[in-house]
């Protein structure tokens, strides 16, 4: 099932960098096991907007690409001070980049996590003075993660201003996973990071930052990080714990949880998604440059879904989430 052509289209987790900013790619899963030429691809378009990123959007019929600095961004700073000065450098190269092609971008903005109090503010001004539509955080922030207590202020933000939080893997490993020992390629986008992410955003769940906060909005990549399709297994266990929250994990995910579709072109998994956590909770992402837009459309396009449901994915959701 094909749309005829005229379907508008915003891609969420679209991936920039500039100079001193982001990392080099294929150092983010430890042993590099990317081809060459595809890592130095990656790299030349992480910091291009018109001689690449454009055209290639226009080729494959992108309205709007949402912008997120790429992986492990504010995160792998170590110094605070430093952190703070390139959250708001990048946000403000964000801003600027947005308004030089107002109708083709908007952005997710960086958060220096490692000084919450910092990271409150700075999620001020990107949305109040730069526009910008939320924010995006790559995984833990130097070991800390999203549930502890320190960054409830950051959430009660989020909740105000009803912008979304995009959690997105890539921080550098926190510990080692033995079950990689002698497979690195297993690390990172492969396997790793999906399994990272959800484990972090079950985190939040199990810690009640939703229920403290009911009306905050995480939004997680790549088919929703496996979380989707555990939804009754939660459920079944937590029918045994001891924890008691507000809701059942599986309604949190239904009502506090949204999912792009970056990297899992498979029309079984959207669907799948579909019936699980419905199609208004579910954003179309490419993952550029990263990920082949022309794959990432042609399968929104031909998913075997409906008409009404392929709208809300392709961009009523992005538009009701974004405010765009």
């Amino acid at each position: 099932m094909t749309n005829n052509g005229t379907l508008k289209r915003i891609a969420l987790e679209e991936a920039f960098s500039l100079p001193g900013m982001g990392s080099k790619v294929g150092t983010m899963v430890g042993d590099p096991h990317y081809r060459a030429d595809a890592v130095a691809g990656w790299n030349r378009r992480l910091t291009d907007f018109t001689e690449f990123r454009i055209p290639d959007m226009d080729a494959h019929g992108i309205d709007v690409q949402v912008l997120s600095l790429t992986a492990p961004g504010i995160q792998a700073e170590r110094d605070t001070a430093e952190a703070v000065a390139k959250a708001r450098a990048a946000n403000d190269f964000l801003a600027e980049t947005i308004a030089a092609h107002p109708t083709r971008f908007a952005g997710l903005a960086a958060l220096p996590m490692q000084d919450p109090a910092a990271a409150r503010a700075e999620l001020d001004r990107a949305v109040g003075g730069l526009g910008l539509r939320g924010a995006l955080v790559n995984g833990h922030t130097l070991g800390r993660y999203l549930d502890e207590k320190e960054f409830r202020p950051v959430w009660e933000r989020l909740e105000e201003l009803r912008v979304p939080l995009y959690l997105h893997p890539g921080a550098p490993p926190r510990d080692e996973w033995q079950v990689f020992r002698g497979h690195p390629y297993l690390k990172g986008p492969t396997f790793g990071w999906a399994a990272e992410t959800a484990a972090h955003a079950l985190r939040l769940i199990y810690a009640g930052v939703f229920d403290d906060f009911p009306g905050a909005k995480l939004i997680l990549g790549h088919m929703g990080e496996f979380l989707p399709f555990q939804k009754a297994r939660l459920d079944a266990r937590y029918e045994f714990m001891t924890l008691r929250l507000g809701l059942r994990p599986s309604e949190y995910l239904e009502r506090n949880v949204m999912i792009t579709t970056t990297g899992v072109c498979s029309g079984a998994a959207l669907t799948g998604a579909i019936a699980a956590v419905g199609a208004d909770n579910i954003m179309f992402g490419v993952d550029y440059p990263f990920e082949r837009t022309d794959v990432a459309v042609r399968f929104l396009d031909e998913a075997p879904i409906s008409e009404t449901d392929r709208a809300k994915i392709a961009h009523g959701n992005a538009e009701r989430i974004l405010g765009l």
